[in-house]
């Protein structure tokens, strides 16, 4: 099953070209097939419009279309494409990278009982029809999660459900920017959880729904599958899957939700990182009093005085509010409190007490509204100065004025020179600033901007494998294991003292 929308990038002359009858493709199913692609596997204006002419990216994206619905793979427009593409299916798209795609990463709802809310009614059935599919559908989803879904008649709801279009009407708007087509092609569409229009399910209007008839569109298994689109999930080339994306008649009163899609929405636990894998990339790091604090996906490592071997234990155990997979993390020294980022969120803790009103926004905090995610974060204890960095640069911000210095945005590269890559956490320890790239730590002094080593990220971890890269501008390496050894064991000697 697919959690996210993947992209196939497939070289036209690698593919692999079976012969398949087909008759020349009109000017109309050129148009038609550009639309198509377009729409759902990320086709640009750039690369071209003709298919039969032999333009290659416009072949790569048939090709594409082609592999995830298990087709012959040819690059060109023959009759099996053109009869797939004239399916009616979701709106949705295939490809990761389209304009309409909300999905990838870890996208869920941060809580398991949902609402949702039925705004308007389809004709086309009873309004008792439309409840009791839509009810049915929500709850295909509710057997195989944790997941609780209550209805509400008011309001904004977690899952806003809504029919729009008109039957003389074609790529009818309905206010989110992705018109429906007219009868038959797309039939519904929905968004990813977030906030907004996050979890909504729109309806194409256009089409004649059903309560079970085959002589249309059963709204039960439409609806099942967007609701899965609103609970994170993307399209499956399974064509078995309930995610498939064209639409096949089942009957609604005998469906049992198929393997893949169960596989979907319950992705596999995440694995134990390893202390001294030598690729490993940090989410963020950060100090808790005397303790060195150091996550990566759903784990977080404790560092503690005279303690010679990290523990490792879920973040869940120690702050159950707090997400898996960080952006960054930092303890502050004037308020003496812990902050944990995710996106466009903040949570604050005193140790492991939640401060009450939070999770907050960024802008809430007195971040520029330009400001969507935080990269890494550290309190600097010369300046008493938060330093946020995002993207390329990085800001000072003063926590007791709750805001950010005035004229103070500068350049990672010219503050931390040798620094090449993203900044993906960082910390102060004893005096020196250590900034995270990829699966190197970078040690600075933050005054006079020296770069003093460059090491593994594992190097607080006590890991002496491959510890060392750089020190003052001479490599080390292997033949080094024994002076790592021992120079382990001498900074455990010192913790013991």
């Amino acid at each position: 099953m697919k959690t996210t929308l993947t992209l196939c990038v497939l070289v036209a002359l690698g593919v692999t070209v079976h012969s398949v009858p087909t008759q020349e493709p009109t000017i109309q199913d050129e148009q038609f097939a550009e639309s198509y692609l377009k729409r759902f596997f990320n086709l640009t204006e750039e690369q071209g419009t003709v298919a039969r002419h032999g333009i290659i990216p416009i072949a790569r994206k048939l090709s594409e279309m082609q592999r995830f619905f298990g087709l012959h793979i040819t690059g060109r427009l023959d009759n099996e494409t053109m009869e797939l593409m004239k399916k009616p299916r979701c709106g949705v798209p295939d490809s990761k990278i389209a304009r309409f795609s909300t999905f990838g990463g870890e996208l869920k709802w941060p809580k398991n009982s949902l609402t949702y809310r039925i705004e308007n009614y389809t004709p086309d059935m009873s309004r008792s029809e439309v409840d009791n599919s839509i009810e049915k559908a929500l709850n295909v989803w509710a057997k195989v999660t944790p997941l609780k879904f209550n209805k509400i008649y008011s309001g904004t709801a977690d899952i806003m459900i809504s029919f729009g279009g008109d039957v003389r009407g074609h790529f009818i708007s309905h206010g989110d920017y992705y018109p429906f087509d007219g009868p038959g092609g797309t039939l519904a569409h929905a968004f990813a959880p977030s906030s907004g229009i996050g979890g909504d399910a729109h309806f194409d209007e256009d089409e004649r729904f059903t309560f079970r008839s085959n002589s249309g569109y059963v709204l039960f298994m439409v609806a099942a599958h967007e609701f899965g689109h609103s609970l994170g999930l993307s399209h499956s080339d399974d064509p078995g899957a309930l995610m498939y994306p064209t639409y096949s008649y089942r009957n609604p009163d005998t469906f049992v939700l198929p393997h893949d899609d169960v596989k979907g929405i319950h992705p596999p636990p995440p694995s134990t990182p390893d202390a001294c894998d030598s690729t490993m990339v940090l989410d963020a790091v950060t100090n808790l009093r005397e303790e060195m604090l150091f996550f990566k996906d759903s784990f977080v490592w404790r560092s503690i005085p005279r303690t010679y071997t990290p523990q490792q234990t879920l973040i869940s155990h120690m702050w159950p509010s707090v997400p898996s997979r960080l952006d960054a993390a930092y303890e502050s020294r004037i308020s003496d409190r812990l902050y944990f980022f995710k996106r466009q969120q903040v949570w604050a803790f005193t140790g492991y007490t939640p401060v009450p009103g939070y999770p907050k926004t960024l802008s809430s905090l007195g971040l520029p509204r330009w400001v969507r995610h935080i990269d890494a974060a550290l309190f600097d204890e010369e300046s008493r100065k938060t330093l946020f960095f995002v993207g390329d640069y990085y800001l000072s911000y003063d926590e007791s004025k709750r805001k950010v210095d005035p004229g103070n945005l500068k350049k990672v590269a010219d503050s931390f020179p040798d620094l090449n890559g993203k900044v993906a956490a960082a910390f102060q320890y004893r005096g020196f600033t250590y900034i995270y790239s990829g699966p190197y730590m970078f040690e600075y002094n933050l005054r006079t901007g020296r770069l003093y080593r460059v090491l593994r990220n594992s190097y607080f971890l006590r890991c002496i494998r491959n510890t060392f890269l750089y020190s003052s501008g001479t490599r080390l390496g292997l033949p080094f294991f024994i002076y790592l050894f021992i120079f382990h064991s001498f900074l455990f000697f010192l913790q013991q003292k």
